[in-house]
């Protein structure tokens, strides 16, 4: 990544050097009164997470940074110069990768707006808007503040698990579904949309929708995406403004 927006810097097979290195030096959770065996395990899992040091040591606000970088570095969907939507943005990593990546920053030629329903400190570079992007006006409001027609919509947005594999897929799916109707509604001709689904991918009937708007249509599951996780990315470019 270039400019001054904070990166990663050096090539990728620098950043997994980097992130090997981390995993060899595992930190152990010690037991303490009053915390459940399953925030020690989050809590180990966090702190012997080479992507949450290497997040923290970069300036990201998450490790899901790497998740686009990976994606992007993959399907280059974020060109300088870009018009960016990031739906559901906090807490604000892939609004910074999309900022340095599009050039949004220090008077820079790209454009980056994000929303959440969540309140979000300020991102140099990009315009947040709190509020709830299924909302009527929501199409209308994002696209004043970018200025034009959207290039890329990105979301990374998941519901709260209720542990239940079935109900969780059907609310994310409704959560990408809604995000997708967005997308046609803010895309310009040739944009791209890239989203969160779970293991099984996109649904039939969504999946002929977006091959239908689109030209190609993948998916895929970066290498900062825990191996343990159900989630997949769908990569969406080219689409056929209707």
């Amino acid at each position: 990544m270039q400019g001054k927006s904070k990166g990663p810097s050096g090539s990728s097979t620098a950043r997994g050097a980097a992130m090997r290195g981390a995993r060899d030096k595992a930190v152990r959770v010690r037991s303490k009164s009053g915390r459940s065996l399953s925030s020690m395990l989050w809590l180990n899992r966090q702190l012997n997470d080479p992507y949450v040091a290497e997040a923290k040591r970069q300036g990201y606000r998450s490790r899901a940074a790497y998740k686009l970088i990976e994606l992007d570095d993959r399907f280059h969907v974020l060109k300088r110069g870009a018009a960016v939507i990031d739906l559901g943005a906090a807490p604000g990593g892939w609004t910074q990768v999309a900022v340095a990546r599009a050039k949004s920053d220090d008077g820079g030629p790209g454009r980056v707006v994000g929303i959440d329903l969540l309140p979000m400190d300020p991102i140099p570079g990009a315009v947040l808007l709190q509020g709830d992007f299924l909302a009527e006006d929501a199409p209308r409001r994002l696209t004043e503040a970018l200025g034009r027609p959207a290039d890329v919509v990105l979301t990374d947005m998941a519901p709260s698990a209720t542990g239940h594999a079935q109900t969780d897929h059907l609310r994310i799916m409704n959560l990408l579904e809604a995000a997708v109707e967005f997308a046609a509604e803010v895309l310009a001709p040739g944009g791209a949309f890239v989203g969160k689904v779970l293991q099984g991918g996109a649904e039939a009937s969504l999946l002929a929708r977006l091959k239908r708007d689109f030209t190609q249509v993948r998916h895929a599951k970066p290498p900062a995406s825990r191996k343990d996780s159900a989630e997949l990315y769908l990569v969406a470019t080219g689409f056929r403004k209707r």
